[in-house]
């Protein structure tokens, strides 16, 4: 039996009446030097290493937040709500995602493996919850990275027109192959010194911005008057908000990496939390002040916002407009490398995501086998290439006729991140119950989520919202049925994984009491706990300097 609440310890945790899942042969080193998670031996030795420090899971987790939503989605978001209205959109959908993370923090810290919140979803909830998480988040990423080749090729052109995109294209592919295939070190370093670039391109923006708005640049002081004057601060009323909500929304996706990424790293119980938490502060000043700053500056009318907001017309970005306003004449450029760093930071993520998910469906039993095997590297070579040629694949579907297809395959792609989030939330609730209904004490947990269960309750309605609300028409345009049909493809996807995976296996809901919660855990009792008595003997000036650095971290 369980340890009654309040009375557990690390040393009684176990299993009787729980059948072991599919991947229990999975081994989770603790040895810091060549920590690894290890599975059978089928097809090499199968090993996923944890070399991933805590530099690389800051900056993979500001990665996911920082992308081309940002630099041109916000434009549209501005168009939509105005200048008021795009900045409650973004608060709100904010605090979702820090609710959505604080949830993901909680399991991957505790469970951390490379299966994320689809192993979550099998364990916690039901097995064919998890097969139709796993797959459709597998679907999704290898679209994303099929449209990052397309958008590096777009942004190349800028400057060199006369050059085909597909060369351009097709080196991207290589060198993100190469960066996934050497060693989750090179993904991880890779990672880091892009969203570095993009942190820094984000802080000279929100420094100039303040500057143009208060007249310092440009020649003209706009303090609130694109907030005071014509339709004011909010032009388009609710239904512009909610339109701007749900555009917000679509530029968030990607923050979940960090959950994968968990499985890998040397320290997870020390490092995703840290993660985690400055998620917040991160959304804070990257996302909402930069909004606020777009909105003080740029008209939600400038008739360049309302355009096709295509990768390769980088004129759209508010981003640019600002730049321009501020007097900068080269702001194109900066703005056009930029968006390269991000197209190719996307496309790195999305290629190190789908091959850890497509090696834990196969550990799991629901993917083919050879999909498990792992170079001595702890790259899971087979999944990589095989999300390779599906990706290549699905950028080829771009040349093809007017490219309706391929715009289909776009919106299965946007919709099934917010399954993805949804999932998270309903893992997490469901965790927390077992957790308690089999009589542990949640104090033995190495982190907790921030207001349970009001965060994942809120993350889960406002998700559940942005998923309905793309069939709600809150403009003046006439209904467009096949638009609506493409909308949900991605739903429709994931309800025949989910049900094809319940009739052939029969599985039900899992019952509280026989959810597995505890293996995998036991990497978090082994940790090493000589970091305070290390923190001890530091002298008052490293203290000092350790502080300093913690303060810079949460901003920078």
């Amino acid at each position: 039996m369980p340890p009654k609440e309040g009375t557990g310890n690390a040393q009684d945790f176990h299993i009787s009446a729980v059948e072991p899942p599919p991947y229990a042969d999975v081994v989770i080193s603790n040895d810091k030097d060549n920590g690894s998670i290890a599975g059978d031996k089928e097809g090499g030795g199968v090993e996923l290493s944890r070399s991933l420090k805590e530099r690389h899971m800051t900056m993979i987790a500001i990665g996911g937040t920082i992308g081309t939503g940002l630099f041109l989605g916000s434009g549209t978001a501005l168009a939509d709500g105005g200048p008021a209205g795009s900045l409650v959109a973004y608060s709100l959908v904010g605090f979702m995602v820090f609710f959505i993370m604080s949830s993901l923090g909680e399991l991957a810290t505790f469970i951390p493996v490379a299966g994320s919140f689809n192993t979550y979803g099998s364990r916690f909830v039901d097995p064919s919850f998890g097969f139709a998480l796993g797959w459709n988040y597998w679907i999704s990423w290898t679209i994303t990275v099929s449209t990052e080749l397309v958008a590096t090729g777009m942004v190349i052109q800028y400057w060199l027109p006369n050059v085909t995109g597909v060369i351009w294209s097709g080196m991207a592919m290589a060198i993100m192959f190469l960066l996934n295939a050497v060693s989750v070190k090179g993904y991880g370093e890779a990672e880091y010194w892009f969203s570095m670039i993009k942190i820094t391109a984000v802080i000279i923006f929100i420094i100039v911005g303040v500057f143009t708005a208060s007249g310092v640049l440009g020649g003209h002081k706009y303090g609130f008057e694109n907030w005071t004057s014509g339709a004011g601060a909010f032009p388009n009323g609710i239904g512009g908000i909610v339109q701007s909500f749900l555009v917000s929304g679509f530029s968030f996706q990607g923050t979940e990496l960090v959950g994968i990424a968990a499985g890998e790293s040397e320290n997870p119980r020390r490092d995703v939390p840290r993660a985690i938490r400055q998620v917040f502060w991160r959304i804070l000043i990257f996302y909402i002040l930069a909004t606020f700053v777009i909105g003080l500056i740029i008209p939600w009318d400038d008739p360049r916002l309302v355009q096709d907001h295509d990768v390769d017309d980088i004129g759209m970005s508010p981003f640019t407009l600002v730049f321009q306003r501020s007097g900068l004449g080269p702001a194109a450029h900066v703005m056009n490398a930029v968006i390269l760093i991000t197209v190719l930071s996307a496309g790195n993520s999305g290629l190190y995501c789908c091959a850890r998910t497509l090696w834990t469906l196969a550990m799991e039993n629901k993917a083919p086998r050879f999909l498990r095997r792992v170079t001595k590297r702890g790259i899971p070579i087979n999944a990589l290439i095989v999300t390779t040629v599906v990706s290549t694949f699905f950028f080829s579907l771009s040349f093809i006729g007017n490219k309706k297809v391929y715009t289909w395959l776009l919106n299965v792609s946007s919709m099934t991140g917010f399954l993805a989030w949804l999932g998270i939330a309903i893992s997490h609730w469901r965790f927390r119950r077992a957790f308690v209904a089999q009589g542990y004490d949640v104090g033995l947990l190495p982190y907790r989520a921030v207001m349970f269960p009001i965060g994942p309750l809120f993350a889960g309605l406002i998700t559940t919202f942005v998923i309905v609300g793309q069939a709600i028409p809150f403009n003046a345009e006439p209904f467009d049925p096949i638009q609506f049909v493409s909308s949900y493809l991605g739903i429709v996807m994931f309800i025949i994984f989910l049900v094809a995976w319940k009739i052939i296996h029969r599985t039900r809901l899992v019952p509280l009491v026989s959810v597995d919660v505890i293996s995998d855990s036991k990497y978090h009792e082994d940790v090493d706990g000589s970091e305070d008595a290390e923190e001890e003997e530091l002298s008052i000036i490293q203290r000092l300097s350790q502080h300093v650095k913690k303060l810079f971290s949460r901003f920078f």
